[in-house]
């Protein structure tokens, strides 16, 4: 895919923030950093639409609670048509790292993600997706 150029223009406290954008995030440059945004928001938007998108559910939740292993179960048996994986990485003795790599209908890979992290006992919970086209 051939790049383009265009000019832009942005108000001083704008392209300091966009400068800080770029340091925090460790892109090379401006244009790198203004790349992702426009992707990262044409991605949200397919969200929004209801698209196929492609992603993954992170939680993480104190392993020793064996109820929340088993709602994670339960729910993920309901959503088996879009799931891909499912993955459990041991951090430590109380620590777990669960992944869901899914793929679907932005609006059916949102409520999964949303009754995982909705589990009692979920430290965190975050799901990334992406286009898929």
């Amino acid at each position: 895919m051939s790049l383009k150029r265009f000019g832009v223009s942005l108000e001083e406290d704008t392209l300091t923030a966009l400068d800080q954008f770029v340091k925090d995030n460790g892109f090379a440059n401006r244009s790198q950093a203004i790349r992702f945004l426009v992707e990262k928001n044409v991605a949200e938007k397919k969200w929004q639409c209801d698209n196929v998108v492609a992603g993954t559910i992170i939680i993480m939740y104190d392993q020793s609670k064996k109820d929340i292993a088993l709602k994670t179960a339960e729910i993920q048996e309901l959503y088996q048509d879009v799931i891909l994986s499912s993955t459990q990485y041991y951090l430590n003795e109380n620590f777990c790292l669960h992944i869901v790599t899914v793929t679907g209908v932005a609006h059916r890979l949102t409520k999964l993600s949303d009754r995982l992290i909705a589990i009692k006992g979920i430290r965190h919970g975050k799901l990334v997706m992406s286009r898929a086209d």
